[in-house]
């Protein structure tokens, strides 16, 4: 009961996590993996070669959805709930993919310091 009273005051942070959770994949889409790869929580600084292994594999991810589906049209925002004792948030995002299937992700997200991230 606590928590869902929780989330149920949280409207806006759920919407401003949603929202950051559908831009970052948008960057995804548009092969702007860079941004995408910033997009996750990182409390403290990681090697440049990491930071490249993991830009490399959104890279790969979307080649792969390009080779099985054609590749991903859209993302939206199906729901987002977030816990505002806790900072964090799910965000249930809908990808369409270009074969016309679609597929249901969920992104958990965190907020520090006013902004969310990618858990």
């Amino acid at each position: 009961m606590v928590l869902f009273l929780t989330m149920a005051c949280s409207g806006d942070l759920s919407e401003a996590a949603g929202e950051t959770a559908r831009l970052y994949y948008q960057h995804l889409l548009d092969g702007k993996y860079d941004d995408f790869v910033d997009g996750f929580y990182r409390p403290d600084s990681i090697p440049h070669t990491y930071r490249a292994s993991l830009i490399e594999n959104a890279q790969m991810y979307m080649h792969q959805q390009e080779q099985e589906r054609k590749g991903v049209s859209d993302v939206k925002v199906v729901r987002a709930y977030a816990d505002t004792a806790l900072h964090a948030a799910h965000v249930f995002l809908l990808l369409t993919y270009k074969d016309s299937t679609t597929e249901e992700i969920v992104v958990p997200m965190v907020e520090e310091k006013g902004k969310w991230y990618m858990r």
